[in-house]
């Protein structure tokens, strides 16, 4: 598996992160909910791959005060500040050090990745897919949410050009700028779009469904079958 992509003190400002370069990442966070909410029961179970930091967590936990979650990742830095996020939840949010051949069996009534897969080299996608697959319900949902854009050039060096512009503050060195450019190009395990759908299919996925679009992130919904 590949090193845990966070790590050490500058943890404490992951927040900051998403909120500047996902679009609507509030929104994401309420979306997901939305649909997970349409087949996990109220007194439903959730596995969250790439737990750390927590902000999913603490908004999953408050749009449905009666749903427990078991939330993984493979930082131990990012674990304890998802503890900080969330606050005092003992009964109702585990959290487990590790990838997901670490998470519980389960069966879960549903799973989110968001902001995750970006991060799995190629080769190990659609494995940690089933290991997903067979923690899950019959019917119960995933979605999974991440960079994902064509290919193909240059398609390819227009959307990290893209996806580095809207995250940069005003201002940013352009030196900086292309240090990120080469760090997303040669760093990122970043899939086209129509390849993440196709792994989603092999893993055992069905009903594969786009409903999130923000330049260069897109989200899926799929039902383990």
């Amino acid at each position: 598996m590949a090193p845990p992509p966070f790590s050490g003190p500058s943890v404490g400002g992951y927040a900051e992160g998403p909120l500047r370069q996902v679009p609507g990442f509030a929104a994401l966070h309420r979306m997901t909910a939305m649909l997970l909410a349409e087949r996990v029961p109220p007194d439903g179970h959730v596995l969250v791959l790439g737990a750390g930091g927590g902000l999913e967590l603490k908004a999953f936990a408050e749009a449905q005060p009666g749903w427990s979650f078991d939330g993984v990742d493979p930082s131990a830095d990012m674990l304890q500040l998802a503890k900080q996020t969330v606050g005092p939840q003992p009964t109702r949010i585990k959290f487990h050090h590790g990838y997901v051949e670490n998470a519980p069996e389960g069966p879960f009534d549903g799973a989110t990745s968001l902001l995750t897969f970006h991060f799995i080299p190629r080769e190990q996608r659609v494995e940690t897919l089933r290991q997903l697959h067979r923690r899950l319900k019959r019917g119960a949902p995933l979605v999974v949410a991440h960079i994902s854009f064509p290919q193909s050039e240059p398609e390819r060096s227009r959307w990290i050009a893209r996806h580095v512009a809207f995250g940069a503050a005003d201002g940013t060195d352009p030196t900086q700028l292309e240090g990120s450019r080469q760090a997303i190009a040669t760093r990122l395990s970043i899939l086209a779009p129509e390849e993440e759908e196709a792994m989603l299919r092999e893993a055992g996925f069905t009903d594969v469904s786009l409903f999130y679009a923000g330049l260069s992130f897109r989200g899926w919904v799929s039902y383990a079958a």
